[in-house]
């Protein structure tokens, strides 16, 4: 804005973990692959089909030495090919697919678990792999079998389903949905259940060190104390908010694009790291409380939609905490900091600003910033379903496919959401198709404009166009995570 591959689903295919089995037809989603030694079990369940494509969920159990770091092998017996993955690292070259670990999820002690998911191409059958090797040792679901266990026949009736990991967040809600993230920021907590890694950086006035903050557990609320107590006796802003999703995806300092910021080399200011507390589950927390002139950003990504690609994204504001300048945006944005024309944006926008768009009542609304306009729905200025919305933790939706957007929202501290528009992108020129250039942004709009001010909390943004059962889901993580 100036100043002031992926699938649809079809209908019954949410299967969340759970396993897809085809009686009859001779395909069983999940395989107990089975080799001693170092002893693994890998349950592979297929999550999801459509024509010409699957997804899938793979727990690996470790019933061996405890291990570091894990590389899973199969082969396809079919033709299939992975396309995409989330919680860990592939290649294939022909039928063979290896995954390695990423930095979050190396570990597996003896009797513990850690998975991945994947969507791929079928051709015609789909089979389950045959076999499986952890680290190179063919998993049999024993650790020192002397014979080789007897053949079974396949099941006649479903076996049972495999159950959700323990502690499930918003980017494994997504994945089972077979719309991974591909971006995954917080402040505030860990958005899969795995997750242990660093959330966000803060840099101290005192010296200019820096210190990482990470969840006090696996999948858990932010370390605030770790913040308290580097930061205590001086001040501490923001540096990094870290990408989740293991893309690398993190946002820095916006730098200077068709408007310069206002610190150093024209780039923005980073966001003051104690103005924002929260508590999230009973646990002190802190948001990141963007002030005019402040902004992140980041234009070289990895696996964000492009052109007229479908994605979806949420976000965690303080629906009281806002202005009418531009833009508080979060999500796709031009990857050289200027306004490239009508559609080259696809983020949420939050606030009173009129110039573009509005919606009913005298704001604060959830829109689409979708480059040179705010849209509340499919008219260029007013939409009268877009009502104005202010709960003091704000959970909004923007999510778009070819010719075809929604905006949702609601409370995060309670209830569901309500969908204030789904329909055909608007109707001036220059939105259908969209040109989407990939960039994310933060408290900004795509042409670097920092006039606006707002609160984050936590976001994500999704290869593929979530349905509203999955973002049904996702909301319910949110309120029972327990903002406050």
């Amino acid at each position: 804005m100036k100043r002031g591959e992926a699938w649809r689903r079809l209908p019954g295919l949410v299967a969340a973990l759970a396993t897809l089995v085809l009686v009859g037809g001779g395909l069983v989603g999940t395989r107990l692959a089975t080799a001693a030694a170092a002893g693994c079990q890998v349950s592979y369940a297929v999550s999801s089909q459509w024509p010409g494509g699957f997804g899938a969920n793979v727990t690996i159990t470790n019933l061996g030495d405890p291990v570091s770091n894990w590389r899973l092998t199969w082969d396809f017996g079919a033709g299939q090919t992975v396309t995409q993955l989330w919680n860990g690292s592939y290649t294939q070259s022909g039928a063979q697919v290896t995954v390695t670990n990423v930095s979050y999820n190396g570990s597996i002690p003896t009797g513990g678990t850690t998975s991945f998911g994947f969507n791929g191409t079928a051709n015609g059958s789909n089979p389950v792999p045959a076999s499986f090797a952890l680290n190179g040792t063919t998993c049999t679901g024993g650790v020192t079998p002397t014979t080789p266990p007897t053949p079974t026949p396949p099941p006649t009736t479903a076996p049972p389903t495999t159950p959700p990991p323990a502690t499930q967040q918003p980017c494994d809600i997504y994945a089972a949905g077979s719309t991974p993230c591909v971006a995954a920021h917080s402040t505030t907590r860990a958005l899969y259940g795995a997750y242990n890694g660093p959330l966000y950086q803060v840099r101290r006035g005192s010296d200019n060190t820096t210190r990482d903050i990470g969840p006090l557990a696996p999948g858990g609320v932010a370390n605030a104390a770790a913040q308290d107590s580097f930061c205590a006796g001086t001040t501490c802003l923001i540096t990094i908010i870290y990408d989740q999703s293991g893309r690398g995806n993190k946002l820095t300092q916006a730098p200077p694009g068709g408007f310069s910021g206002p610190a150093p080399g024209g780039y923005d200011n980073l966001a003051d790291a104690t103005l924002a507390p929260t508590t999230v589950g009973g646990h002190k927390a802190y948001g990141v409380y963007v002030a005019p002139g402040t902004g992140y950003r980041n234009n070289s990504t990895n696996g964000i939609a492009k052109g007229d690609q479908p994605e979806g994204m949420y976000a965690i504001l303080d629906g009281t905490h806002y202005n009418g300048g531009c833009c508080f945006d979060y999500g796709n944005a031009e990857t050289n900091s200027r306004d490239n024309g009508n559609g080259t944006m696809e983020a949420i926008y939050f606030g009173n600003n009129k110039v573009w768009g509005y919606g009913a009542g005298n704001g604060p609304w959830i829109m689409a910033d979708l480059e040179n306009g705010l849209f509340s729905g499919v008219n260029q200025k007013y939409n009268a379903n877009d009502p104005s919305i202010s709960h003091r933790y704000l959970t909004a939706i923007v999510k778009g496919e070819p010719n075809h957007w929604a905006i949702r929202g609601g409370n995060a501290q309670s209830g569901g959401l309500s969908t204030f528009y789904n329909g055909v992108r608007p109707n001036v020129p220059g939105y259908n198709p969209m040109k989407k250039e990939g960039a994310i942004i933060l408290g900004i709009g795509g042409d670097n404009s920092h006039g606006a001010r707002g609160t984050f909390y936590e976001g994500v943004m999704t290869s593929g166009y979530p349905s509203d059962a999955t973002e049904n889901a996702v909301q319910a993580n949110i309120t029972a995570a327990g903002y406050r």
